[in-house]
């Protein structure tokens, strides 16, 4: 592993339960001895109940547009979206590494309850689904710290 290369994950939304806090200092900690690591959390938007598919484009649109703002100007786009490529932990493990010895970054990101705004779709390299269910976007954060955690130490 390339001992500059940067994770950043940009995520829509804090983590309010303590428990995915601890979670997340855990995994953050053991994937920082690996890489840098970067996490940026936007703040959610609000969505009335029953918002029409206009309203929720403008709520993706302006969390989207609030993540633009943690972008790198280079590096690999993974959008983490339920409609992407479904890969084994071993096949995202290559990717991981393939990314890290041709780029300097890899850019997870994260959307919120409504998803991920076209604009950044369209902008990924890549993207990814771990499988067929609908998890919580605070819980998945922790699934991928813990993929991600499973990347080869630096060299």
């Amino acid at each position: 592993m390339n001992q500059n290369f940067e994770v950043r994950l940009i995520a829509v939304g804090k983590l309010k339960e303590s428990y995915l806090r601890e979670a997340e200092d855990k995994l953050s900690t053991v994937l920082r001895k690996k890489v840098r690591l970067t996490l940026w959390e936007v703040p959610d938007e609000k969505t009335k109940e029953g918002a029409s598919e206009k309203e929720i484009e403008k709520v993706k649109t302006l969390e989207g547009k609030k993540m633009l703002k943690h972008f790198l100007p280079s590096g690999k786009i993974v959008a983490m979206d339920l409609r992407g490529k479904k890969l084994k932990s071993g096949e995202f493990q290559r990717m991981i590494q393939k990314f890290s010895e041709e780029e300097t970054a890899v850019q997870f990101v994260i959307g919120g309850s409504l998803g991920i705004s076209e604009e950044i779709l369209s902008m990924a390299h890549q993207k990814i689904s771990f499988g067929e269910m609908t998890y919580p976007h605070q819980l998945f954060r922790i699934m991928l710290l813990e993929e991600l955690g499973k990347i080869e130490d630096r060299v």
